[in-house]
């Protein structure tokens, strides 16, 4: 209990030190996060008519950045898994930030579903014993349930092995080991619950397609270690921990080969609508070229497959792939291409249009959208309280000194 005791006051005291540059990214998150905590006491006084969402499309910006997170949070498996289980010790450099961005990841998922339900008081009825989490039955039990589950394994495994690393010790493969082969399973798992959540509507033929869940693997395994590779990127500049530049090639190729898969599976995805289309393509009808001059989507989607194409080739291309100001400028044009397939273009056509054959389209309004950058700026906040730790702690400026 002492180690631990003393492992957080030296954190605490670590992540309030720093550079200029540092205080003012922590004060920026942090006024950032005061002026979202603000729309959303508007929200929680007014209710979410505040917001733009209706009767008609009741999923909008909050669910679909949900929905996007949670791949980035299933994403660490990435390295997590060539680190240890195929014992690329390339990798293991990597793993800490991949399992510090998994838990930040995690924790904005589980902030945007508060928000969406309207406050935190509204989700007692989930809560076993108090109301009814109606498991197995509810796909959104089992969402609860990995997702929770998967947060706890990516505090523990880390925070254990950063534990014994603080005290000079070697951490126990035969404890943080089966950890580590459940996290690779349950990684997949709360991305592929998700996708059940969506697909198992049958009364949303948008969603109920086949391909959802490894459309849902595919775009998450392609942007998550694309932002990994931002991140490391800036890691290295601004501290001393340092990343090999094979390393960071090798998580490249990973993107590269999720980001070719993503496309040809949206491909297969468009002939299947588009070919012989049918009523049920109504919905993909109005995303990629409106409905009765209902166009709101249409340039956001189309935007989408271009960022997402151009990043696909500029990754495929081994002299581009391997150049690093090529490498980043097409991780930040496919990370930006897939937030916009996942989210709007996935979720919102999903209720277009509606069961009377109306067409309700959905804008996010200010209070979302400050609602949503404050949710993102928190993350961030939470990553850069990890991450600066852990580096701490494996560059062996943290260290338990006894007394």
């Amino acid at each position: 209990m002492k180690v631990f005791i003393q492992f957080f006051k030296d954190s605490l005291e670590e992540v309030t030190s720093g550079s200029r540059v540092y205080h003012l990214w922590m004060a920026f998150l942090t006024l950032v996060m005061l002026i979202g905590s603000y729309c959303y006491y508007i929200q929680v006084d007014q209710g979410l008519i505040v917001t733009g969402m209706s009767d008609g499309v009741s999923w909008g910006l909050y669910i679909s950045n949900f929905t996007f997170l949670v791949g980035i949070a299933a994403a660490a498996v990435m390295l997590v898994l060539p680190a240890y289980i195929f014992k690329d010790i390339d990798f293991k450099q990597a793993v800490l930030i991949g399992e510090g961005l998994a838990v930040s990841a995690l924790v904005m998922c589980l902030a945007f579903v508060v928000v969406d339900v309207g406050g935190p008081a509204n989700l007692w009825h989930v809560i076993p014993g108090i109301g009814v989490l109606n498991f197995p039955n509810s796909m959104l039990s089992w969402d609860i349930i990995v997702l929770n589950g998967y947060l706890f394994i990516n505090i523990t495994i880390p925070l254990y092995i950063l534990i014994n690393v603080y005290q000079n010790k070697e951490p126990k493969k035969n404890i943080y080991l089966p950890g580590v082969f459940i996290s690779v399973f349950w990684a997949v798992s709360i991305h592929m619950v998700t996708a059940f959540l969506y697909q198992g509507l049958q009364a949303r033929p948008f969603w109920n397609t086949a391909l959802l869940g490894p459309r849902f693997l595919a775009s998450a395994f392609a942007a998550g270690p694309a932002l990994i590779i931002l991140i490391l990127t800036v890691i290295n500049k601004f501290t001393l921990f340092k990343v090999e530049n094979k390393t960071v090639n090798k998580i490249a190729i990973i993107v590269a080969v999720a980001a070719q898969i993503n496309i040809i599976m949206l491909i297969s995805e468009l002939f299947k609508e588009f070919y012989f289309p049918t009523h049920h393509s109504i919905s993909a009808h109005y995303l990629f070229f409106g409905l009765e001059g209902k166009t709101a989507l249409v340039p956001w989607i189309w935007t989408s497959i271009i960022l997402n194409v151009i990043a696909t080739v500029m990754l495929t291309i081994h002299k581009i792939r391997t150049n690093k100001k090529f490498l980043l400028v097409a991780c930040i044009i496919l990370f930006i291409g897939i937030w916009i397939e996942k989210g709007f273009g996935l979720i919102v056509p999903g209720f277009i249009p509606g069961q009377w054959g109306e067409i309700t389209e959905y804008t996010p309004s200010f209070i979302e959208i400050g609602v949503t950058v404050s949710i993102w700026a928190m993350g961030a906040f939470i990553f850069t309280v990890l991450a600066k730790t852990g580096i701490a702690v494996e560059t062996g400026k943290l260290r338990f000194a006894k007394k």
